[in-house]
């Protein structure tokens, strides 16, 4: 991992997210974002259930894999509109 993005994106390890490339993903995609990758994010159970992230501190969960990740990067882009304005 290099520098820390200003826009931070937790993944649990349990999560259907991890059975992708997140973190190369969204990381070439955005500048910005740092993917982390965590053991548990303490939502138990959830990642079991629907595939979700954490921008910011914020939960962000899909239908499915492709859901979750255009529900993330709309999460990424409101979040880099705050820091574009």
């Amino acid at each position: 991992m290099g520098t820390i993005g200003i826009i931070i994106v937790e993944i649990c390890e349990s999560n259907l997210l991890s059975t992708i490339e997140t973190e190369g993903l969204l990381e070439n995609e955005y500048p910005e974002v740092s993917v982390i990758t965590s053991s548990c994010l303490s939502f138990c159970g959830l990642c079991r259930l629907r595939p979700f992230a954490m921008v910011n501190g914020k939960r962000i969960k899909g239908k499915d894999v492709d859901d979750a990740l255009i529900n993330i990067r709309a999460a990424i882009e409101e979040e880099l509109a705050f820091y574009r304005a």
